[in-house]
């Protein structure tokens, strides 16, 4: 398989609908950061020296919430912009330097510090612990700490302290991202039930393959398909939760408090088993295990007939036209995780990586830290998302009118999504990514959408109902990758252990389901093969790791 790509799925929903990144928080903004009086008693104000990775449509110097954020809080942002391709090269740059700015802003699915980092720098004092600014300038960064508490464990660092701070973004469908979407218009038109278990879904693909759902008299049709990025297209962790859970990440698992190593379990053989009968009755198309997600839409959208059975993504807009004009658009539906043998999981992904998205270095002064922290703590307000996510109230969202319904129909309505047709100029009114710091579900909820879940205006409705056959189905204890810190003597130790794992694993998995490799001949070297990679010390470090959690 390809190497995992961390950004892939993320950038690919935000290029789909941008619309989703809207949330906030319910405190009330803190009050503006007062006077900085120059020499002459003036107001001066406070400069603050931003190193950003920034959006391509985003110019952060000339941006209007730049201009609101600078009035508000009586500040002067000097920012070193960066493009996506190439920022976290650059960050790193800027750091060995020694020539660092006061604070550093990035898009965390981009590039982010990470705790190696902040364990790091925050030892050698080059990025500050955030602790005592917050206590005494940031309520609402503190109510978001205290309110939620996996990400409390996200941003505390062993020794107690905050050397920087994520975003926080429920993005209810992002958590669940191992959906498989299947053609319910071929199942009526066949007169096939939904399936529940892993065999039904067999007969239902073997039934797509065999008796010309489309209508051409020609074997066209692909039964399944995916992709090899990391937004839940990759078909083997939603057929493998059939028979033991894949989180698709760490492969670990918990088993009565201990960690364990899924892919030399018993129940991983059998679930690759399984998925080699699909292989082998040309049920899965073999270009789910190379092809990226521009191929994979190829397939969904194949423009002489449709051929596509069922789809593996978080949303089906990965693999179908899901605008107005989408001619596939209303024959695809989730359906809910499988019942295998063992098990019907579902794979919960915390839909924000680990590390800091945001940080202060010591070049900051003192007072220029209290800047930064106050200007931070507007984002984490229902004020500053929507002005700095969406932009200008009544342009960029307005607030709801009669009769509309949130997305979460048992709660009341917030605001509501517009859209801008400024002749393809972007408006420059609203920082984007980088903004994004405090995003809760309650808030999602709270965003108006359309009843029509096949209709645009719609579409995060029909991603929540689709989610909520997910929810829940992960199993009760799970190895809380996201919040677990290693050890810094450590972590580039279990860092290239994972990788080589990680990468066996992906391999080998491809080679016994398509036969490259035999199950019954080639399992018994296979986990030699992990034994030489040293996976009992890869189980080890994570096991020491998730004992000293902050949150299990």
């Amino acid at each position: 398989m390809n190497k995992r790509k961390h950004a892939g799925w993320i950038a690919g929903l935000l290029s789909i609908s941008l619309l989703v990144s809207a949330c906030a928080g319910n405190n009330e903004a803190p009050a503006d950061n007062g006077e900085a009086n120059g020499e002459n008693g003036e107001n001066q104000a406070v400069e603050i020296s931003v190193f950003a990775t920034v959006d391509p449509n985003v110019d952060l110097p000339t941006n209007s919430f730049t201009k609101l954020v600078e009035d508000k809080f009586n500040l002067s942002l000097d920012w070193t912009s960066v493009p996506y391709d190439g920022a976290t090269e650059k960050r790193q740059i800027s750091m060995s330097s020694g020539d660092y700015p006061d604070i550093f802003m990035t898009v965390p699915w981009v590039d982010r510090f990470t705790r190696t980092d902040m364990l790091r720098y925050g030892k050698q004092g080059v990025i500050i612990p955030l602790n005592d600014l917050i206590e005494e300038y940031a309520p609402n960064i503190q109510a978001a700490l205290d309110n939620h508490p996996y990400y409390k464990a996200m941003n505390i660092a062993p020794d107690g302290n905050i050397y920087g701070l994520n975003q926080f973004n429920e993005c209810y469908h992002c958590s669940y991202p191992y959906k498989m979407w299947l053609n319910t218009t071929w199942l009526d038109q066949l007169g096939l039930e939904t399936p529940r278990t892993t065999e039904q879904f067999k007969a239902v693909l073997e039934a797509f393959k065999t008796q010309d759902p489309n209508g051409n008299g020609k074997a066209d049709e692909v039964p399944l398909s995916g992709s090899t990025e990391t937004f839940g297209v990759r078909i083997i962790p939603f057929l493998m939760n059939g028979f033991i859970y894949d989180d698709d990440k760490t492969f670990l698992m918990l088993k009565d408090g201990n960690v364990a190593f899924a892919p030399i379990q018993e129940e991983w053989k059998q679930g690759l088993a399984y998925i080699k009968s699909l292989y082998d009755g040309g049920l899965i198309d073999p270009g789910a295990f190379t092809q990226n997600a521009e191929a994979f839409k190829k397939i969904g959208e194949n423009a002489s007939a449709q051929i596509l059975g069922a789809g593996a993504g978080m949303h089906p807009a990965i693999f179908i036209d899901t605008t107005a004009e989408g001619k596939y658009n209303q024959d695809y539906d989730a359906i809910a995780p499988l019942q295998g043998p063992n098990s019907d999981y579902s794979t919960f992904a915390y839909p924000v990586e680990a590390g800091a998205s945001f940080v202060i270095t010591n070049e900051a002064s003192e007072e220029a830290r209290v800047a930064a922290i106050k200007m931070l703590d507007y984002l984490f307000t229902e004020e500053g998302q929507l002005l700095s996510n969406y932009g200008e109230e009544d342009l960029n969202w307005r607030r709801p009118q009669e009769g509309e319904v949130a997305l979460n129909e048992e709660v009341e309505p917030k605001f509501k999504s517009l859209t801008v047709d400024n002749g393809g100029e972007p408006l420059n009114n609203s920082w984007g990514p980088i903004a994004q710091y405090y995003q809760p579900k309650a808030f999602r909820d709270a965003w108006v959408q359309g009843t029509d879940i096949y209709d645009p205006s719609g579409f995060e409705r029909r991603l929540q109902q689709a989610t909520l056959l997910y929810d829940g189905k992960e199993p009760d204890a799970l190895f809380p990758y996201w919040s677990v810190w290693v050890n810094p003597d450590t972590v580039d130790e279990l860092s290239m252990i994972q990788t080589n794992i990680t990468d066996y694993v992906d391999q080998n998995a491809l080679q016994f389901i398509t036969g490259d490799k035999s199950l019954e001949k080639d399992w018994d070297s296979y986990v030699k093969g992990l034994e030489s990679l040293n996976v009992s010390r890869y189980v080890e470090l994570n096991q020491l790791a998730y004992d000293d959690t902050a949150l299990k």
